[in-house]
């Protein structure tokens, strides 16, 4: 059995004020192309097939588009809902769909039947395992206490291994925070301020288990669990990392090779760092100047119009930095202090607010800041379905 994983496309995403979807329809060409050349029995995408719950209309079109070459290819796909997914959107048309071998799952589901792949040594089974917060996994399972994210997982998991027959030949799909993974900035919170991550451990029953959520492509625990990374880069701070896909083999007995295949993007998300009279030099960077672009500029001094000289040159430029340039004035130091407030979690927040706002500056109990992150997590489950 051979499959592409993938994961994380986020179609409809906006980078840098700019919809990414041609960039995606490029990418998944390559992405097509491959899936053909490499003879792959099946595809597996890990969740965040859209980037918000109600993707735009061109997003949509998109991945009609690419599961209607996947249906000229003759190859069955798998996809899960991601967190930036709704759950209801995605599962539509789920048994219809299942007719023509895309198989789908959006909302988790108890006794949920695996995926059975066919390949000339038999059955292979895939488990579809979409993400679910620990809320959504005590409804479908009808569990009164409180979970975590690891102990939901662990009932999720363990449901879905008892729908396996022993020692088949297994496959995990799944959109979670492994423990131990590396995050990037362009990935939403799993949970507004809990504990979100999950231990590897519970996949070990699978022979390979296809992950989405993490954006650089990363082991997680095992060789065997792994995240293939997302399609394209989405930040800067992925701008070191090679997004592709991963190739996996599985042999008669179950046992696993993958191979890690690169995709070349349209345009590539580069950091160009150099003082301004460099940056203006014929020369100085011999990278496609069209790639999109954060210019970090090293000048101390104040530059009138850096970013429209500097436009010039990258007529894709996202961003400019100035890591040297200490402004003085108020103006400058209050956009500092506000992009130091971007960077706190409403959990985190809420908290300084409580404790601002009360007459001996009081601090939350752990009991209460539980309560705030239940309510906090439930908004934004309600979000991802009402949106």
């Amino acid at each position: 059995m051979r499959f592409l994983h993938t994961a994380d496309w986020h179609l409809g995403k906006l980078f840098g004020q700019r919809y990414q979807t041609e960039d995606q329809r490029y990418v998944l060409g390559e992405l097509l192309s491959l899936a053909k050349d490499e003879c792959v029995d099946a595809v597996v995408i890990a969740g965040d097939i859209f980037d918000r719950s109600v993707p735009p209309a061109e997003a949509v079109d998109l991945m009609s588009e690419v599961l209607a070459r996947f249906a000229e290819l003759r190859l069955p796909v798998l996809y899960i809902a991601g967190n930036h997914d709704s759950a209801s959107r995605i599962d539509f048309g789920r048994t219809v769909l299942a007719k023509s071998r895309v198989y789908l799952a959006g909302h988790v589901r108890q006794g949920a039947a695996p995926v059975v792949l066919e390949d000339a040594d038999g059955p292979v089974y895939v488990s579809l395992l979409p993400f679910a917060s620990p809320l959504e996994v005590r409804e479908a399972f009808g569990v009164e206490s409180a979970l975590t994210y690891d102990e939901a997982m662990a009932l999720v998991v363990a449901d879905a291994r008892a729908q396996i027959p022993a020692g088949a030949r297994s496959i995990a799909v799944a959109h979670a925070f492994l423990a131990g993974g590396v995050s990037s900035e362009s990935e939403r919170p799993l949970s507004v301020g809990g504990t979100d991550q999950v231990r590897p451990v519970h996949f070990t029953a699978y022979r390979y288990t296809a992950l989405g959520h993490l954006h650089g492509p990363q082991r997680a625990g095992a060789e065997t669990i792994r995240y293939s990374g997302s399609l394209l880069k989405y930040s800067f701070d992925e701008a070191a990392q090679r997004k592709g896909v991963i190739i996996v083999d599985m042999d008669k007995d179950g046992a696993v090779t993958q191979k890690f295949v690169p995709l070349t993007p349209r345009h590539d998300v580069r950091i160009v760092t150099g003082m301004m009279s460099e940056l203006m030099s014929d020369g100085f960077d011999p990278l496609p100047h069209d790639d999109y672009v954060r210019v970090d500029l090293l000048d101390t001094d104040t530059i009138l119009n850096a970013y429209e000289k500097l436009q010039a040159v990258y007529p894709n430029l996202f961003t400019l930095t100035r890591p040297n340039w200490r402004p003085k004035d108020a103006d400058a130091l209050a956009v500092q202090s506000h992009e130091e407030q971007k960077k706190k979690s409403d959990v985190t927040l809420f908290c300084e607010f409580f404790s601002d706002n009360t007459e001996q500056h009081e601090q939350l109990t752990d009991e209460q800041r539980q309560v705030v992150i239940d309510c906090f997590d439930e908004m934004e489950r309600e979000r991802r379905e009402q949106a």
